[in-house]
C-alpha cells in the first residue's frame, strides 16, 4: 500500500502518546542518516527507544540520542535496558518532513 510521508502504517508504543521510553542500548556503530528524519550517533553513544515500527519498516525505531529525536536501523542498537515490557500497537502519524 502507498504510505506516503509514512515509513509503516503501524508502531509498537509503551504508551497511547508514545512518549514513554521503552529501552535504551548502546549503539554498536557510527550511523549517519539519510536526511533529517533520522538521528545520527557514534558507536558507543547511548540511544534511547521511543517506540518500533511494524509492518513494511520493521527495521526502523525511532528514538533519542541527547536532544536530537529521529529514526534510526534497530540493528544497530544493542539494548541494556528495557523501561516496559508493555507494547501497544497504534497507527502512525505522518512522517515528519524535511526543509
Amino acid at each position: 500500500p502507498e504510505l506516503g510521508r509514512r515509513f509503516a502504517e503501524r508502531k509498537r508504543c509503551a504508551d497511547p502518546e508514545c512518549s514513554m521510553l521503552m529501552c535504551r542500548g548502546k549503539a554498536t556503530q557510527d550511523f549517519t542518516g539519510p536526511d533529517c528524519r533520522f538521528v545520527n550517533f557514534k558507536k558507543g553513544e547511548a540511544v534511547y527507544v521511543y517506540y518500533k515500527l511494524i509492518g513494511e519498516s520493521t527495521e526502523l525505531w525511532a528514538g533519542s540520542v541527547g536532544s536530537d529525536f529521529g529514526y534510526f536501523p534497530k540493528d544497530l542498537l544493542e539494548i541494556n535496558h528495557n523501561y516496559s515490557n508493555e507494547e501497544l500497537e497504534l497507527p502512525t502519524d505522518v512522517s515528519f518532513i524535511c526543509f
